[in-house]
């Protein structure tokens, strides 16, 4: 499926400050990228750096002080993941035959304070007999839960925080989900995307669980189908994949963001949790 994205960022900055923005699309061999454009305004000299996590691309720049700044990206990118039906994806990998890469989702993070939820964990969800089903017990278990409401946390709100106060928006329901599997010993990591159908229109948080040698996509919020996401970051949590990290003085003045599906063969898929829900693999 081609998906065309885009978004741009106002700032009002007060003082030199170096800006660290997430909003390109990833690259992998599911997801192509057919044609995308990067502008600023004022015109400025930007850094791109490949981080190791999901092929996720930063922008670095620095932007003088007493000034008024805009990032404006767009793209068109191509989508082909992999759906694989959940008796495949029965067991979770021991901890002795994961790879560095996948272990490293495995340790409590900023956010995700897996090591203060095993006795929840144990206890709603140890019982489940695979490891997809144990994800999507987790899934529907913060949804059911946790209320969504817009304005209700901060850059500060963890996990914890989350499953205390029963509410929060996609991010906090992302780390929510990931510390559960964590404290389950299933690798789980952050991902951050620009999403078909979200409304009012966002970047927008999920999480992508280990199971079966895949890394495969769920979504508490249920918010938008689960096969209308373009990848922009993989983390351990919002410290590692953040939309716009500034350096400096600045405040956001004004945000767009936009994610539309023009193929006709298009038909949005939504997480039922039920006997026939197949995983998808971005």
């Amino acid at each position: 499926m081609t998906f065309e994205i885009f978004s741009e960022l106002q700032y009002q900055v007060y003082l030199p400050t170096t800006f660290i923005f997430s909003i390109q699309a990833s690259r992998s061999n599911s997801q192509v990228i057919i044609e995308e454009s990067l502008v600023t305004e004022p015109f400025i000299t930007a850094e791109e750096i490949i981080g190791s996590e999901g092929g996720s691309r930063f922008i670095r720049l620095k932007v003088n002080g007493n000034s008024r700044f805009t990032i404006r990206y767009q793209a068109k990118v191509d989508i082909d993941y992999n759906t694989i039906h959940q008796r495949n994806l029965s067991y979770t990998v021991p901890v002795n035959k994961l790879d560095e890469d996948e272990m490293h989702y495995l340790f409590p993070s900023r956010y995700c304070q897996s090591d203060k939820l095993q006795k929840l964990a144990s206890k709603e969800f140890g019982s489940v007999d695979t490891a997809y089903g144990k994800v999507a017990a987790i899934t529907e278990w913060i949804y059911n839960n946790v209320e969504y409401n817009s304005g209700t946390t901060n850059s500060s709100t963890s996990a914890y925080d989350t499953l205390t106060e029963r509410v929060g928006v996609c991010r906090d329901f992302a780390h929510l989900g990931i510390a559960l599997c964590r404290a389950l010993t299933i690798p789980a990591r952050y991902f951050t995307g620009y999403a078909y159908g979200l409304n009012p229109p966002d970047f927008h948080a999920c999480f992508e669980a280990y199971i079966g040698g895949e890394w495969i996509f769920f979504d508490p919020t249920k918010l938008v189908p689960v096969n209308g996401l373009v990848k922009i970051a993989n983390g351990r949590d919002a410290a590692d994949a953040s939309v716009a990290s500034i350096f400096g003085r600045a405040s956001s003045t004004s945000m767009t963001v936009k994610c539309e599906c023009y193929d006709p063969q298009f038909k949005p898929l939504y997480f039922t949790n039920t006997e026939n829900q197949k995983g998808l693999s971005y």
